[in-house]
């Protein structure tokens, strides 16, 4: 299951897993274009993308930055709600 995380102010909504059986975290980015959406996808840890369409290489290292930043918040975030919906 995907939880929102952030939203960015040009609309990128970074969204996460539960924490996943080998103990890493789906993170997944998504920004609004016309007729559909630029993704990109990296998993905790190590923040490696495994997939991108849409985003050059310099936004995809800032949001890596903005995700190895928030890397403690996401795991919490992830544990927690995994709790809820268990």
């Amino acid at each position: 299951m995907m939880y929102n995380y952030l939203k960015l102010a040009d609309d990128t909504q970074i969204a996460c897993s539960n924490i996943l059986e080998d103990s890493t975290i789906q993170v997944s980015v998504e920004r609004p274009i016309d007729g559909g959406f630029d993704y990109a996808t990296c998993y905790l840890p190590p923040c490696e993308w495994s997939d991108s369409e849409g985003f050059s290489e310099a936004e995809l290292n800032d949001l890596a930055t903005i995700i190895k930043n928030n890397a403690p918040l996401i795991y919490r975030f992830s544990r927690e709600a995994g709790k809820v919906c268990a």
